[in-house]
C-alpha cells in the first residue's frame, strides 16, 4: 500500500513561553528552536513513522532550510525523489509560540507556492501510483483541487485535511474519499450547522476533530459515534493534528473501518502531544497499539 502526499514543507521555528502573548502586547520568550515542520512533511512523517509507504510530493527553496528539510524526510523512510527545489524562493517557515498547553501560528509559504499545477504535471505518474493520496490546504487552492479531480478520475482516493480553513466548492467535497476539518474548519466550510446534522449529511466521509473531545463522524446507518481522546500528559500540541491525519490514512488504507481507523488515530495523536515539536513527537505503530 502506497500512500502519497501532496504539501508543504517547512521549518518551524518554535518560541516558547509563559502565555500567548496578546495583540500589541511584547513578553519575554524561554526557548527558540528549528524544527522539520509543514502539515504535508508532518502528515507524511506520522504515515511513514507507523509503518506506511510514503512519498512526499511538495517544493524547497535553494537554502539550507531545504536541504535539512528533505534530508530529514530522508531519515524518516519517505521518498523524496520528486520534491522540487525552487532556485531564489525561501523554504516555507512556520513561526510558532507555544505556552498553556496550546500554540499559535504564522506560515510563511515561500516554496510551497510553487507547488502548482505544472508541477503535478510533472510528477503526475508517480502520484497516479499512490493507493491513496493526502491534502492540505498549506499549498495553493487550484493546485489542491487539481490534484483532487485527477485522483478521482484515476479511482486514487483521497483524504483531503482542510486546514488552514478556507470554503470549499460542493463539487470538490462530492470528489474526496473523506474530509477531515476541525470544528473551526467545519463552520467556515458548511457555515453554523448543527455538528451532528452536518455529520449525518456525509456519512463516513466527514470527520470533524475536536481536541480534547476526540472526533466524531457519521455511520452510514445515520448513528453518530464519537471516539473519545485518550488522556495525555501534553507537552507540546503542534502537529496533533497532523499525526491523526497521518495516522487515520494508514488505518483506513489497510481496510479497518471508519471507526476503528479514528480511534487508532485519536490514539496516535494524543501520544503526540506527550513529546515536544511537531514531528518529533509522533509515535511508532509499536506505541500506538501498545495504547490500544
Amino acid at each position: 500500500m502506497k500512500l502519497g502526499v501532496v504539501g508543504s514543507i517547512n521549518m518551524d521555528m518554535i518560541v516558547t513561553a509563559d502565555k500567548i502573548p496578546l495583540k500589541g502586547e511584547t513578553i519575554k520568550g524561554n526557548e527558540i528552536s528549528y524544527i522539520p515542520g509543514g502539515k504535508g512533511a508532518n502528515q507524511a512523517v506520522a504515515a511513514s513513522r507507523l509503518g506506511a509507504d510514503v512519498e512526499m510530493f511538495g517544493c524547497v527553496g535553494n537554502d539550507e532550510h531545504g536541504k535539512i528539510l528533505k534530508d530529514n524526510l530522508r531519515k524518516e523512510n519517505i521518498n523524496i525523489d520528486h520534491i522540487q527545489t525552487v532556485e531564489n524562493v525561501p523554504t516555507g517557515l512556520a513561526i510558532i509560540t507555544v505556552a498553556e498547553q496550546d500554540n499559535c501560528i504564522i506560515v510563511i509559504a515561500g516554496a510551497n507556492d510553487y507547488v502548482d499545477i505544472p508541477y503535478v504535471e510533472s510528477i503526475k505518474e508517480s502520484l497516479l501510483q499512490c493507493d491513496m493520496v493526502l491534502l492540505q490546504h498549506e499549498i495553493p487552492q487550484a493546485t489542491v483541487e487539481y490534484v483532487i479531480d485527477l485522483c478521482h478520475k484515476h479511482n486514487v482516493k483521497v483524504i483531503l485535511n482542510p486546514a488552514p480553513a478556507r470554503e470549499i466548492r460542493k463539487e470538490i467535497i462530492e470528489k474526496v474519499d473523506f474530509l477531515t476539518p476541525n470544528e473551526h474548519e467545519a463552520k467556515v466550510i458548511f457555515g453554523d450547522i448543527e455538528t451532528n446534522e452536518l455529520l449525518k449529511k456525509y456519512p463516513e466521509k466527514l470527520i470533524i476533530t475536536q481536541g480534547s473531545r476526540g472526533v466524531s463522524v457519521a455511520l452510514k446507518n445515520g448513528e453518530i459515534v464519537n471516539v473519545p481522546a485518550r488522556k495525555a500528559k501534553v507537552v507540546d500540541t503542534t502537529g496533533a493534528g497532523d499525526t491523526l491525519n497521518g495516522a487515520f490514512t494508514v488505518a483506513i488504507a489497510e481496510e479497518n473501518n471508519i471507526v476503528s481507523a479514528l480511534r487508532y488515530a485519536n490514539i496516535a495523536a494524543s501520544l503526540s502531544t506527550e513529546k515536544f515539536g511537531a514531528q518529533s513527537g509522533m509515535p511508532t505503530n509499536e506505541e500506538v497499539m501498545k495504547e490500544l
